[in-house]
């Protein structure tokens, strides 16, 4: 017998076995999520680390840009000084001054020094006179003074010599609205003061503003360093040292100072503007990540730097190393799972085997028992007749263990068939041997010769077994003067039907109770053949009629669970 404590536990478990497939799939689900938020933990911090890290970038270079811008204020308050303490600075001496001072004019990413004297208006033809009798020949001051000028300050001296910076020579600063701007404040503020957005005179572009699209253009900034003066008790200005600087190369000289090619740059006047850009540098990936900004201040002018990261195209190393090994272990952990599960539905299945050849065989058993106890009433009636018509020990011996022989033969009909086909005539003939024998048969038969599938011969010989029975006992075969009529023919093709009459026996009332005999024909092999059983208890005599299926042989299963 199977342990019943283990079919418990199956049958509880029965809701494991219900989705074989759908328990690991789910194991895989939950591995995956876990190894999903692990790596979106990791990107987070990661982003995290980079905001910190961008915000040390941006304080670095906000440092290195006021670093560069104190270094040029340092050399432009020693030339304030030089001009300062001497009436006249010749040609040569600034020349000297402005190459001991920025060695060659482009330290700290500025283009040069120059200086440019406060020259009233009214005094502009005598400052001409006098400059080109000291043999500039060609030196003139522009743009001319507009009308309420008061002043005027151009370029007089204008360190490295080259080219570019001659052109300079002679331009009023005080002309254009950035430099005028700037000068105005640096006078107020007698400190160093940095323009807004200009175009250098040296590059041509002095009439160009801001916005100008030309390719030639070059955003660039001054810083103004006046030169005060006392006389009589009062101080004034007397003319200005001043540094330009394209914006472009002032950003490439601070970024000496510090190494990241994974961040971009931008530095923008006073605000964040397409048109107050000043200079950039976009590193490797350019400006497409988490942005940062911070103003600072550059001699007097509010500057805004703003910094932006790489934008991670792909997770972080750690992601991807988490999520290759979490997808392993998602799968591995499906794939365990699905073995136990399968494993586990394969026990299942060889638990409901032994636990249905367990109710085959309790099924058997009863059945067993069952026919026993009818072959053993069968013996008793045999017995009983065979004694009435006895005439003597030896003939009742002899007609005794004939019909018991007969009896025996029902039995062995479709072993010795090999469950072939059997014939529907020696399956009623072999059930109803016993009462066949001698002179006065109780039995008479007829039908067409018709051949049975194995289950439809056991199932038929089962009924007219079970029939022959209850007539044995309680029926036509109970009494000397019983008679019994079996009659069978084809309806159709595949489809033969047995009629079963008694007559001559004790008087018949439906039973009260239903026995196992009874249900037997009516269920059991009602469901076996397929049909429904008439079965009625006539007053004269047991009937029932019964329809069998007429079909090939198949292989032959016992007691198939036909659900």
């Amino acid at each position: 017998m199977i342990d019943q404590a283990l079919l418990d536990r199956v049958q509880k478990q029965a809701w494991f076995h219900r989705y074989p497939r759908g328990w690991p799939f789910l194991l895989f689900i939950i591995a995956s999520m876990t190894t999903a938020v692990s790596v979106m933990a990791i990107e987070r911090a990661d982003k995290q680390t980079r905001a910190v890290e961008l915000a040390r970038n941006l304080t670095e270079i906000s440092s290195a840009l006021q670093r560069r811008a104190t270094e040029n204020l340092a050399l432009l308050r020693a030339g304030a000084a030089l001009f300062a303490t001497q009436e006249t600075v010749t040609p040569a001496q600034f020349s000297e001054f402005s190459r001991d001072m920025q060695g060659g004019g482009k330290l700290y990413g500025s283009l040069g020094m120059g200086w440019a004297p406060l020259v009233p208006v009214d005094r502009l033809g005598e400052f001409e006179v006098a400059t080109q009798a000291s043999g500039r020949m060609d030196y003139t001051v522009n743009p001319r003074p507009e009308d309420g000028q008061k002043f005027v300050i151009p370029v007089f001296y204008l360190e490295p010599n080259s080219a570019a910076n001659r052109r300079a020579n002679g331009f009023d600063m005080y002309s254009e609205a950035a430099r005028r701007d700037a000068i105005d404040r640096a006078m107020a503020r007698r400190a160093p003061t940095a323009t807004g957005i200009v175009h250098l005179a040296q590059d041509g572009l002095a009439d160009r503003g801001p916005g100008d699209d030309d390719a030639q253009a070059r955003t660039a900034f001054l810083i103004f360093m006046p030169v005060a003066v006392e006389r009589g008790g009062r101080r004034w200005v007397k003319g200005f040292v001043y540094s330009p600087f394209h914006a472009q190369t002032f950003l490439a000289s601070a970024s000496e100072l510090y190494r990241n090619d994974s961040i971009a740059v931008a530095i923008y006047d006073d605000h964040v503007a397409p048109d107050t850009l000043m200079a950039e540098q976009r590193g490797d990936m350019g400006m497409d990540g988490p942005t940062i900004e911070r103003r600072i201040d550059v001699a007097g002018r509010a500057w805004v730097v703003q910094v932006s990261d790489r934008k991670a195209k792909t997770l972080s190393p750690l992601s991807r190393l988490t999520l290759f090994f979490g997808a392993l272990a998602s799968l591995m952990v499906m794939a365990i799972g699905r073995l136990i599960t399968k494993r586990a539905a394969e026990d299942r299945v060889v638990l409901e085997w032994l636990t249905s050849q367990a109710s085959i065989r309790n099924s058997l058993t009863r059945e067993l028992n069952h026919r026993v106890k009818n072959t053993l009433a069968n013996v008793l009636s045999i017995a009983a007749l065979t004694r009435r018509r006895s005439r003597g020990i030896d003939d009742f011996t002899d007609s005794l263990t004939a019909r018991i022989r007969a009896l025996s033969a029902t039995h062995d009909l479709l072993s010795q068939s090999d469950w072939g086909h059997a014939a529907l005539g020696d399956i009623v003939r072999s059930e109803l041997a016993p009462y066949m024998e001698g002179n006065e048969s109780h039995v008479t038969m007829s039908g067409p010769a018709i051949k049975l599938a194995p289950n439809d011969a056991m199932s038929l010989g089962l009924a007219i077994h079970e029939l022959a029975t209850n007539a044995a006992k309680y029926g036509a075969l109970s009494t000397v003067d019983g008679r019994i009529h079996v009659r069978w023919a084809l309806v159709s093709a595949d489809l033969a039907e047995i009629h079963w009459r008694e007559e001559g026996g004790p008087p018949v009332s439906e039973p009260t109770k239903r026995g196992f005999g009874r249900d037997l024909i009516e269920k059991i092999v009602a469901h076996e053949l397929k049909s429904d059983v008439d079965l009625r208890f006539e007053p004269g005599g047991v009937e029932c009629r019964l329809k069998v299926p007429v079909r090939a042989s198949k292989e032959f299963v016992l007691r198939n669970d036909r659900r």
